[in-house]
């Protein structure tokens, strides 16, 4: 325990020192198979050595100057992913969190442009957006927001993947202006919705004249089988947006936009001091490359059906076995019971994994896994779970 940190976390009873493609070592030498990536950061694994390249040469070169004066790597990694995106600017921000605010910030000025005093976003039951204050409002649960009352106004909550619930407020309400919603939710427990869902999310925002704002945080940068998982249903969003993966590591998130919603900033509408800088670029813009020219989505997507069907034979029927959600590397085991404790016995077998929501063993493993290595994190996890059950 050191007493100089708050006590923001529940830190388990280890700490590593190296890692080395989806392998970490501990103080006491000890390796584990890491299948969380970092909780979902960590696509292209520990110490990858194009992003070391990369980090070493920028840091010896420019790390730091000021969004007041142009930055050349943000302007690339701007260039690379909207063209990827099929989006038209973006705002480059520290966190998830900040892109989500930069995100809840457009769709008011979205509003008021259109004349809506008190504009309003539709969000979702167990759903995750971050922890500021707007976030943590707009983040589906009470856990998350308890305490830090009063929250902030504007948000109208209804269940994930209940599109008629989004259809009643549309006929019933004339503030709202955005719809907020992640593709798979992943704090919530690798929640996937019906097939069209998003799709029919499109048309109500297209209907109503709101902004589609996707939160790919968790889901986006190849982690469902396609670089941003919304491309699965062949739609565009108005606002996406990043974190988590985009730096494998390096803190760094972003906000795109296209169409009217790209517009919404002027300046001095909104900024960051040390978003977007030079280093950060720099790693977000190797990263898509090392996905791109290595196709680790394509690969995340086949990897995801291996384990699909691997968990599927081992625990399928097992009794006390919901449930197991696949969406490429994303990957939910929902039991019956509240398993944290499988986390530490996870420790004892070498294997990091994660269990969100009580009952949802939660797996998130880097992109460039091996085939030896899928199958370890299969027979491992099988084992811990038929062993608790």
């Amino acid at each position: 325990m050191v007493d100089s940190l708050m006590t923001t976390y529940n830190r388990l009873p280890i700490t590593f020192l190296r890692g080395e493609g989806a392998r970490l070592w501990d103080d006491q030498g000890r390796s584990y198979l890491d299948a969380i990536a970092g909780i979902a950061v960590c696509g292209l694994g520990h110490a990858h050595p194009e992003i070391r390249d990369a980090l070493c040469d920028q840091a010896g070169t420019l790390l730091h100057t000021s969004n007041i004066y142009g930055i050349a790597y943000q302007e690339k990694l701007g260039d690379k992913l909207c063209e990827m995106a099929s989006m038209d600017r973006v705002f480059f921000a520290n966190s998830g969190a900040e892109a989500n605010e930069a995100a809840i910030k457009i769709a008011r000025l979205h509003g008021n442009k259109k004349g809506v005093r008190n504009p309003a976003i539709i969000v979702m039951d167990q759903s995750f957006h971050g922890r500021t204050l707007a976030t943590l409002t707009a983040t589906g649960s009470r856990k998350v927001q308890a305490g830090f009352e009063p929250l902030v106004q504007g948000f109208i909550r209804v269940p994930y993947d209940d599109i008629e619930a989004i259809t009643e407020i549309a006929n019933n309400s004339n503030n709202v202006v955005a719809v907020l919603v992640e593709p798979i939710q992943g704090e919530g427990g690798i929640n996937i919705p019906d097939g069209d869902y998003l799709n029919r999310i499109r048309e109500i925002c297209d209907e109503n004249d709101w902004l589609m704002m996707l939160d790919e945080i968790q889901t986006g940068i190849g982690r469902t089988g396609r670089m941003f998982s919304h491309q699965h249903n062949d739609i565009l969003p108005d606002v996406m947006t990043l974190a988590k993966g985009l730096g494998n590591g390096v803190p760094i998130g972003a906000c795109l936009a296209r169409g009217a919603a790209a517009e919404m900033f002027s300046p001095g509408k909104h900024g960051s001091t040390f978003g977007g800088n030079p280093l950060a670029c720099r790693v977000a813009l190797t990263v898509l490359e090392q996905i791109e020219s290595h196709q680790l989505a394509a690969r995340a997507a086949q990897l995801g059906e291996r384990m699909r069907n691997g968990f599927q034979s081992k625990l399928g029927e097992q009794q006390g076995v919901v449930s197991i959600r696949v969406s490429g590397l994303m990957i939910g085991i929902e039991l019956d019971r509240p398993c944290f404790e499988l986390v530490t016995r996870a420790l004892d077998q070498g294997i990091l994994i994660n269990v969100t929501a009580d009952k949802i063993v939660r797996l998130l493993p880097p992109l460039i896994i091996s085939d030896a290595e899928c199958e370890e994190i299969i027979d491992k996890v099988s084992a811990l779970v038929l062993g608790y059950l």
